[in-house]
């Protein structure tokens, strides 16, 4: 992943800018970052982040429904948008000679999408079947990112599903859409980035020709999501019809994303230790020597690290045959954490799971994609895209008395555990 120097401002409408020239290959990403996700979704409106993220693609101020598409595609480029649960982005990937092309795009939707009845009826549709095909219909649908939040936090915020509920979809309306696009979707509230093959006076001046005239609305006042930690184990139960065998999720609160960066890359660490690869300790435990299960992982963030504000979440997953005790695999998972607690791993365990971790960054940052989506969420929530360039090394000096008190901090007095029981009979 190239180390490239990044060029950061704002304009006078708000929106902030980051440019990260790399001349290896004649393409670009551009990426748009909105402050907005599952979370702050109103009361009575779970899933319209989503819902609103579908919309966006539907048509704007000078271009008709699927436009977008045909300008995109036919420049050789690729696009895509995702609603995560502090932000929603869209993006697309081109060769660096259409790049006006994608900021003209980027920018005449965020002037003025153009929502109508029938574009919003026929998205409430679409997201409905999403969530019939990826979780109503699925094995082990929304486990553990939609079933297991509502058993380990108390707020609305938190604990609600952002993907989507029939009843609520179905009740939004044309107001609704055009509140939550005056609220939320102004420049001021936005992250703009531009990476790969590009001159930075010459981008500089096309993102103020297609962007400097986009009205400037303030940002909303973003509250705090926080809320109190459990102070005893939460328990709930999920009976899904198409799952084949138990399995269980367990959520533990993790410390502040932005504000103990260091306490955070500890518990990533953690989890690596734990359950990724076959020389991990749950791995070797509840897979080769014993074994009573037939998968365990172990990760940070409900949709991976660095994708939200606090709280965040710290998740051990296993599946197992009926015949297994649940109790059983969870003695086993504080065992082991009560080990890491009081004997920290070895400098040696510790470098494998760093180095694995650094070149997984490097590998996944390598692609255009990922890098420009990366520079504009760490700039969104962490006021830092420079990020990027030092996790790796951030990443390699946790040091095994962090993990430690990681690992003691995870007590199962505190947590949540979400238990999937297979319901659909004899399969």
């Amino acid at each position: 992943m190239p180390a490239t120097e990044l060029n950061r401002f704002t304009l006078p409408n708000g929106l902030r800018v980051v440019l990260a020239p790399d001349p290896t290959a004649p393409v670009v990403g551009v990426s748009v970052h909105y402050d907005v996700g599952f979370r702050s979704e109103p009361e009575g409106r779970t899933g319209f982040a989503h819902l609103f993220e579908h919309l966006m693609f539907q048509g704007s101020e000078s271009l008709e429904k699927l436009a977008h598409f045909r300008h995109v595609q036919s420049s050789g480029g690729t696009f895509n948008g995702s609603t995560h649960p502090d932000y929603t982005d869209y993006f697309e990937v081109l060769p660096s000679a259409a790049l006006e092309r994608a900021l003209f795009l980027e920018a005449d939707r965020m002037r003025a999408p153009k929502i109508t009845e029938e574009n919003l009826r026929n998205q409430v549709d679409v997201v409905k079947e999403e969530i019939r095909l990826n979780v109503l219909n699925r094995p082990y649908g929304g486990f553990p990112w939609i079933l297991l939040p509502p058993v380990l936090y108390r707020t609305f915020p938190n604990a609600h599903n952002g993907y989507g509920d029939f009843t609520e979809l179905e009740q939004a309306d044309l107001d609704d859409c055009a509140q939550f696009f005056d609220t939320y979707y102004a420049p001021a509230n936005a992250v703009l980035t531009v990476a790969g093959d590009l001159d930075v006076d010459a981008t500089r001046e096309l993102i103020d020709r297609h962007f400097g005239d986009v009205p400037h609305r303030p940002a909303p006042d973003r509250p705090s999501f926080a809320e109190p930690p459990p102070t005893t184990e939460l328990r709930d139960e999920h009976l899904d019809p198409h799952a084949p065998l138990p399995a269980f999720a367990a959520g533990y609160r993790m410390p502040d994303p932005i504000n103990d960066l260091d306490g955070y890359l500890a518990n990533l660490v953690l989890a690596a230790v734990l359950a990724e690869g076959d020389g991990s300790r749950l791995q070797q435990r509840l897979l080769h020597r014993e074994p009573v299960v037939t998968d365990v992982g172990a990760a940070c963030g409900l949709f991976g690290p660095f994708e939200a504000r606090d709280p965040d979440t710290f998740i051990v997953t296993a599946m197992h045959s009926p015949e297994v005790d649940q109790a059983r695999v969870l003695a086993a998972v504080d065992e082991e954490l009560d080990t890491l607690a009081s004997t920290p791993p070895s400098e040696q365990e510790l470098a494998k799971v760093t180095a694995r971790w650094a070149a997984g960054l490097h590998r996944e940052h390598d692609r255009l994609v990922s890098r420009t989506l990366a520079f504009g969420s760490l700039e969104l929530l962490y006021g830092d895209p420079g990020l990027v360039h030092r996790l790796p090394d951030r990443i390699a000096s946790v040091t095994p008395d962090a993990v430690a008190a990681a690992a003691k901090a995870l007590r199962p007095d505190a947590r949540a555990v979400l238990t999937v029981t297979p319901a659909g009979g004899n399969q």
